[in-house]
């Protein structure tokens, strides 16, 4: 059975870094892009980058580039999401999902992704 954990998440004051965990079980990542999603409050869940096999990144949110990236390490069958110079608007449930290929676009609200995990709450705050 395919199962996805997220792991990582916390209280961080703006400015700050988190760095999350995607850890797969039950498959290999060899042959699984993952994205990583987030949801605020009240919000839809958007999109916010996927890492490829090669660990090429695609970001699906102007407001993270610069600040967040993706490694993977397949031998511990693991991704990594790692966030800094964190914002107040960074705060809500961080995921991650597999597929096969990450798309170009994702759109809110999309069901592109078929195999998710449970989520870890960031929140940043003074």
């Amino acid at each position: 059975q395919l199962q996805l954990v997220e792991s990582g998440g916390g209280l961080v004051q703006p400015g700050g870094s988190l760095r999350l965990s995607c850890a797969a079980s039950g498959f290999t990542l060899d042959y699984y892009v993952i994205g990583w999603f987030r949801q605020a409050p009240g919000k839809e869940r958007e999109g916010v980058l996927c890492i490829s096999l090669s660990g090429r990144t695609t970001m699906y949110t102007d407001s993270a580039k610069g600040r967040f990236t993706a490694s993977r390490d397949n031998a511990k069958n693991t991704v990594y999401l790692q966030m800094n110079s964190l914002k107040l608007e960074d705060t809500g449930v961080y995921y991650c999902a597999a597929e096969v290929v990450c798309p170009e676009h994702y759109e809110l609200g999309s069901t592109y992704f078929g195999s998710w995990g449970q989520g870890t709450q960031v929140t940043v705050s003074l």
